[in-house]
């Protein structure tokens, strides 16, 4: 496991880690292809279990997003009571990519809402902007944060368009109660085009690449090179 900095923009401290798979196999070099491998053959919440009892361990102290693949929501491991989510001292975030459809909206959100009141589980939509995305899963999920997609980050300081657009999804989603992170920065004036914007947070190399935690109190600010 591998952690990535989730960085609040208001005073470029770390609010949270995200908690980031890694393999060995060279056909599963890529998360996505493990993922979806695991889906096809009907072993999702077993993956995410582990990858649940390894992380959760690792980022004592802190708020912990972890990837939750849409079908997992199908099984019984997430909402088992010994799962190790529940056991972590801080605020955790189920983070559901929206790259992949959810084929049972009804389920995922009773899932989502049980997760909720029994443990204060906050919800993020990933990769929001990509693939499937359908402004209804913001009404249907009621998300707490929302993961703009890095094709609609990066390049941002240069496209207008980008930036009227990035504005106006930021504009909707704090009307519904959502918080908004960029994801996929990776350059100063990306980073200056998305303060502009009225995001809350940002996340990408330019403020820290995916890395193993350096102490249990992880990392405080983000490097004096992206402030």
């Amino acid at each position: 496991m591998v952690f990535q900095p989730i960085v609040e923009l208001a005073d470029d401290s770390v609010y949270a880690q995200e908690a980031l798979v890694r393999c060995s196999w060279p056909e599963y070099e890529q998360p996505p292809v493990l993922f979806d491998d695991a889906a096809h053959w009907n072993c999702s919440g077993q993956l995410g279990r582990m990858i649940r009892e390894i992380a959760v361990p690792m980022c004592p102290g802190q708020r912990l997003f972890v990837n939750v693949h849409p079908t997992e929501l199908d099984e019984s491991f997430l909402v088992h009571p010994d799962d190790p989510i529940f056991a972590h001292d801080h605020e955790v975030y189920v983070e559901l990519t929206e790259a992949v459809p959810v084929a049972d909206v009804d389920r995922c959100s009773a899932v989502l809402k049980e997760l909720r009141a029994r443990a204060g589980i906050k919800v993020a939509i990933d990769d929001f902007g990509a693939g499937y995305s359908n402004l209804r899963i913001l009404a249907d999920l009621q998300p707490d944060i929302v993961k703009l997609d890095r094709g609609m980050i990066q390049g941002i300081s240069t496209n207008l368009r980008q930036q009227q657009l990035a504005t106006w999804i930021v504009r909707l989603c704090h009307d519904l109660g959502a918080r908004v992170v960029a994801e996929g920065v990776e350059t100063r004036d990306d980073l200056m085009a998305v303060r502009d914007t009225g995001l809350s947070y940002a996340q990408g190399f330019f403020l820290g690449r995916p890395e193993a935690l350096r102490s249990s109190s992880g990392v405080n600010r983000v490097p004096l090179r992206a402030r």
